[in-house]
């Protein structure tokens, strides 16, 4: 089984980071997902009646993001957090987009609590997964992109496995290897803060709304944490 770790320099960097891992084994994608199609059709209501609105860059789990990507070279506004960039869409067009009920799930509850999600296939990582600063030598493919190999500039964060990068700028965009179909039977579902002291309650509620929504469509759900002072968990 795969391990996830915050490798020390990151966590040295971002000391207050928090990250919720919630596994699934034995997905079932191709069965309908009531409760994933309420939580979607919900926000749309809400957002369309004005009761509730998506996180922008103003709000502080957002900017802290941002805050974050500058840090490391990446300029926030033009290359987004995916929490962010969920969020603007809804905003702009009304309605979330619909991939498949695993990737819907974790699209709803991310722009849901304004953090960022996403997730690998596990069953095509190789080796374990570091979330560490590139060197300036790894190679990505970006997820709808499969001819397209992009290298990171050195000194940005990357998730990466022993053969390439699975997420560039922390978490702005996933891999084509590594992306969560209706296929896909032993994902891992990634949800991060970079405040736990102000928003450690409010991950690990929203790593357990992501569980129900999987738990009725899995043979089996955990959640794991990851911390600078616990930096590592096997999923």
């Amino acid at each position: 089984m795969p391990a996830l770790r915050i490798t020390p320099a990151v966590a040295d960097a971002f000391p207050d980071t928090l990250i919720a891992l919630v596994a699934a084994t034995g997905l079932r994608g191709r069965e309908p997902w009531p409760d994933t199609v309420t939580a979607l059709e919900e926000l749309e209501r809400q957002l369309a009646d004005g009761t509730w609105h998506p996180a922008d860059e103003t709000d502080p789990r957002i900017e802290a993001w941002h805050t974050a990507y500058r840090s490391f070279g990446t300029n926030p506004r033009r290359i987004r957090p995916s929490v962010d960039a969920l969020g603007r869409r809804l905003a702009k067009k009304g309605t979330l987009p619909r991939i498949n009920p695993a990737v819907d799930s974790y699209n709803a509850v991310s722009v849901r609590h304004g953090l960022p999600a996403g997730a690998f296939d596990l069953d095509h990582v190789t080796g374990d997964i570091d979330i560490r600063y590139a060197d300036g030598t790894e190679s990505f493919t970006p997820l709808g992109e499969p001819d397209t190999v992009e290298t990171p500039k050195s000194g940005e964060i990357i998730y990466t496995d022993t053969t390439d990068v699975l997420t560039r700028h922390w978490n702005h965009r996933d891999a084509h290897r590594t992306r969560v179909t209706e296929d896909s039977t032993h994902v891992a579902f990634v949800l991060e803060t970079l405040h736990a002291t102000r928003d450690g309650d409010l991950l690990k509620a929203a790593a357990e709304e992501l569980r129900r929504l999987l738990a009725p469509h899995s043979a089996r759900t955990a959640v794991h944490h990851l911390s600078a002072a616990q930096p590592l968990a096997t999923l």
